[in-house]
């Protein structure tokens, strides 16, 4: 019908306009006044569209199942200074008494894969709040005030869901802010800078002693980037890290996640919180899951250890990749490899876990360390061991092959920066400076210095034990993978050969 309809109406204004002409009227204002008119209701369609957008990206700010603290693993600093602050909300008659303000604002900032958005769920959950989350992405659009707008609907939202469901408090998590709230370069005309005006405004209009009451709960990545209007105390009244997990963290992720795992009775939960050093609670996730699928590739019942190693090697370094290499190409990365491993345990025994060929995302081979305890503070003697066990690899290709290869630019790489974390901290020649003051070739200088004293200590390391060398190259070769124990004991009978 609307198809019969439209062409009746054109069929009756042809023949209007046909009429018209034929009695001599002037039609020339009447078609600038149905031009105008058209105009006027594509006006009107697309505010009716964006409008229809803005709606839609509203109705993805989703409410959250129930999340506690104790789902969380690790954390329990970070868990501690957040549930104090919560507790502003729940024990509000308490410290009215003390004249204390609630908190309008917290940041959670700390490394991704932490646990921050997992923080915000629990701290809905806590207070018994409604719970409404939302990307900082979602604020951004061409369309200048769209922004604006989605962070009135999206404070409105909050007061209307939590007076519906009878809350007293609502919690609202914007997710990369940094993404609206990143600093100001002076323009008041920018899409970000309005979005960010308004979100301001929104903050400095939550009156903390009105029903329903709202908490304001924003992550980060990178804090150092937001604008300091919205750092200040009465917006963002507290900031909390959330970093990297230490090994009794890692052991309470992991234990969490591994609920619903069928493992084997031998599996040592201990030993993989050891060698997932620097894992983030996401990365610990991950190492389970993918734990589990080896298992399933293999047809076994349950996930036994040899899969959660395998299973951090792949989080850690990506998928072993088909790359075929040479017969000469496979002795130089052994060797190489054999370098790092041996002079790690002759600097730290007991420090590596796994030494293997396999070729994992752009490696051809990779010594996996196994710190024995997190470290924080590094001691000078600390970090020129660590550049030697980097340098090692590169040593070793000299002392058989009397030149280097391209296999050791990233170990190259990971020396210069601990020689820069060196100088920067006074643990090296030039004492304590300003690395302002420091010129490229003043740089360059003390790192060919450094590098070049370290390099000379570890080939004399290496070189008295160049028969280790060839004892342990045809079984890594041959096995292409070797435990960290395995290789420990290859070492010790070489050494009662040689004794």
């Amino acid at each position: 019908m609307p198809k019969y309809s439209i062409e009746i109406g054109g069929g009756v204004l042809v023949s209007l306009f046909a009429f018209l002409l034929f009695r001599g009227v002037n039609i020339i204002p009447l078609l600038l006044a149905l031009a105008l008119m058209g105009v006027l209701l594509f006006a009107l369609k697309s505010k009716g569209q964006l409008a229809a957008a803005g709606g839609r990206r509203e109705a993805r700010v989703k409410g959250s199942t129930p999340f506690s603290f104790d789902d969380i693993g690790g954390q329990d600093r970070a868990k501690g200074e957040l549930v104090e602050a919560l507790d502003f909300l729940v024990k509000h008659e308490e410290i009215s008494k003390l004249g204390i303000r609630p908190m309008k604002g917290i940041l959670l900032t700390g490394p991704p894969g932490t646990g921050k958005t997992l923080m915000a769920k629990a701290a809905a959950h806590y207070t018994d709040s409604v719970y409404l989350a939302a990307s900082g992405s979602e604020f951004v659009e061409m369309y200048v005030g769209v922004g604006a707008g989605r962070i009135r609907d999206l404070f409105k939202e909050a007061r209307k869901k939590a007076n519906k469901e009878g809350k007293k408090n609502a919690v609202i998590f914007i997710d990369e802010i940094d993404v609206i709230g990143g600093k100001r370069d002076g323009g008041q005309h920018r899409e970000y800078d309005q979005t960010l005006n308004q979100l301001l405004t929104e903050m400095d209009g939550i009156h903390t002693n009105e029903a329903p009451r709202i908490l304001l709960i924003a992550a980060t990545n990178r804090k150092e980037m937001l604008d300091s209007a919205l750092l200040r105390p009465g917006r963002f009244d507290r900031h909390i890290g959330v970093d990297l997990p230490d090994k009794k963290g890692r052991l309470h992720i992991l234990n969490i996640h591994s609920k619903n795992k069928p493992l084997h009775d031998e599996v040592n939960m201990e030993k993989i919180a050891e060698e997932s050093f620097g894992f983030s609670g996401a990365q610990l996730e991950s190492v389970l899951n993918e734990g589990a699928i080896y298992a399933m590739r293999e047809g076994l019942p349950l996930v036994e250890q040899h899969h959660l190693t395998m299973a951090i090697d792949k989080v850690m370094m990506g998928e072993k990749t088909d790359r075929e290499s040479t017969k000469e190409e496979r002795e130089r990365v052994a060797i190489h490899e054999l370098g790092h491993a041996i002079a790690a345990e002759l600097l730290r025994p007991g420090s590596v876990s796994q030494v293997a060929l396999a070729p994992r995302g752009g490696a051809l081979g990779y010594v996996r360390h196994n710190p024995s305890d997190d470290h924080y503070l590094y001691t000078k003697d600390y970090l020129e061991a660590q550049i030697m066990i980097a340098l090692a690899g590169a040593a070793a290709e000299e002392m058989f092959y009397g030149g280097r290869s391209t296999g050791s630019r990233n170990d190259f790489e990971q020396s210069l920066n601990i020689v820069r974390t060196m100088v920067e901290c006074g643990l090296t020649e030039v004492g304590i400076i300003e690395d302002r003051m420091m010129t490229p070739d003043r740089w360059a200088q003390i790192s060919g210095s450094v590098l070049d004293g370290l390099m000379s200590r570890v080939k004399e390391m290496l070189a008295a034990r160049r028969q280790l060398f060839t004892h342990c190259l045809n079984i890594l070769i041959d096995r292409e993978t070797l435990g960290g124990e395995q290789f420990r004991k290859l070492i010790a009978s070489e050494e009662s050969l040689s004794a």
